[in-house]
């Protein structure tokens, strides 16, 4: 299984990066059901800051900003799962499919924090490149104000010499 199918079903809701339970039983090869089934009869497993249901706005603004997705038809929204609900939910799937998958969910995830780390030193690096500009287009129009002052001088001279024989 390629990482980059398991990174294009993480989202962003609620400021947590997350899964969502219809998109996590066809990675385990199971129903939607019988996932939420699993997770309930474990509930205590699973605190708000480990999974937490999505409002129905919730819902139909993600429906609406992934149009290429097929839903099918969800009555209910999802759950979704945060990175240690989905420690948790390994927990209870013990088929080998489910290790495999959730072995590739902890990578795609330690993956994603690497992408985003090196993008914060990419912004650092790129700030500090945009403040040594700044200081050199400061200096250019220094050094060309003072060259057109100088121009000016040297041309009051010219003139003043030509006018005088």
């Amino acid at each position: 299984m390629d990482i980059q199918i398991i990174q294009n079903k993480i989202y962003e809701i609620r400021g947590q990066r997350v899964m969502l339970d219809f998109d996590l039983a066809a990675l385990y090869q199971v129903t939607t059901s019988a996932l939420n089934q699993a997770v309930k009869r474990n509930i205590k497993r699973f605190p708000d800051d480990f999974m937490f249901q999505l409002s129905k706005g919730e819902f139909d603004n993600l429906k609406s900003q992934i149009v290429t997705s097929s839903w099918g038809g969800t009555r209910k929204p999802p759950y979704a799962f945060t990175e240690q609900g989905l420690a948790m939910l390994s927990g209870l799937l013990n088929s080998d499919v489910a290790i495999h998958v959730n072995i590739m969910i902890m990578r795609a995830f330690v993956q994603l924090r690497n992408m985003i780390v090196q993008s914060a030193r990419y912004s650092a690096e790129l700030a500090e490149f945009r403040s040594r500009l700044l200081l050199v287009e400061r200096e250019v129009r220094e050094n060309l104000e003072a060259m057109n002052d100088l121009s000016e001088d040297v041309r009051r001279d010219f003139d003043t010499s030509e006018r005088c024989p």
